[in-house]
Formats: C-alpha cells, sequence, structure tokens
C-alpha cells in the first residue's frame, strides 16, 4: 500500500512540475504582445469635435510639446504653404516660383554627367 502511494505522490509531484512549466513558457509567450496605441475610447472622441481645425500656431504648439524637431518641421511647412499661397496669386510670380523650386531640387540632385554614367555602365558590364 506504501509503495502504491509513493508512486502516486511521485506521478502527482511529476504532474505538477510539468504544469508549471507549460504555464510559465506559456506566459512568457504573452509578454511581446502589445495592446493597441491608438485606441481610443467614446468620451476621448467626444472631447474633440470632427468639425474642429486647428489654426497654424495650435498645430506648431503641440508639434513643440511632441519634440522640438517636429515643430522646427511644422513651422518650416507651414512657411512653405503661405509662401506657395503667396506665389499662386499671380501667374508671373508662378513661373518665377516654379524656376526657384527647378534649381533648388537640381542644387540638392545634381544631373549626372555623361562620363559618370558611361563609368556606371562599364562597371556593370565588367563587373567590377
Amino acid at each position: 500500500m506504501q509503495k502504491i502511494l509513493l508512486t502516486l505522490k511521485q506521478a502527482l509531484r511529476s504532474i505538477l512540475v510539468v504544469c508549471l512549466m507549460v504555464s510559465i513558457s506559456l506566459s512568457g509567450s504573452f509578454i511581446f504582445v502589445q495592446q493597441a496605441s491608438y485606441a481610443t475610447t467614446l468620451e476621448e472622441l467626444k472631447l474633440i469635435p470632427p468639425e474642429y481645425k486647428p489654426n497654424s500656431e495650435e498645430k506648431i504648439n503641440r508639434a513643440n510639446e511632441y519634440d522640438p524637431g517636429v515643430g522646427v518641421q511644422e513651422e518650416k511647412r507651414q512657411e512653405a504653404y503661405e509662401q506657395a499661397i503667396k506665389d499662386s496669386e499671380n501667374l508671373n510670380t508662378l513661373e518665377k516660383t516654379y524656376e526657384r523650386n527647378l534649381k533648388a531640387e537640381q542644387e540638392q540632385n545634381p544631373p549626372e554627367s555623361f562620363g559618370e554614367k558611361a563609368k556606371e555602365v562599364i562597371e556593370k558590364v565588367t563587373g567590377k
């Protein structure tokens, strides 16, 4: 009778150890599951009405609260937008704006010369 109880006790211990190992491994797999970060409640949605349109100063202030670098980008974007509105009012200034933007684009991305293109083709063909 004691042998039966001892083997039963050992079997229960081994089952308990296996169950604990399984539960620990399963709980470890849920560590990397993240909750939705953009989830919101109905009450939060009611706080900002859909017809609310922030002005440029409010956008810049909110961007600065988020990150000062983002605020600077928002200011530049707003200045470029205001400049585009001014330029679009007159056809002559629109042509000048196009030329100015074309020059700025060429300065940022200079066109490749014929020699550089030929060099790239030769490198591709020779496999160097």
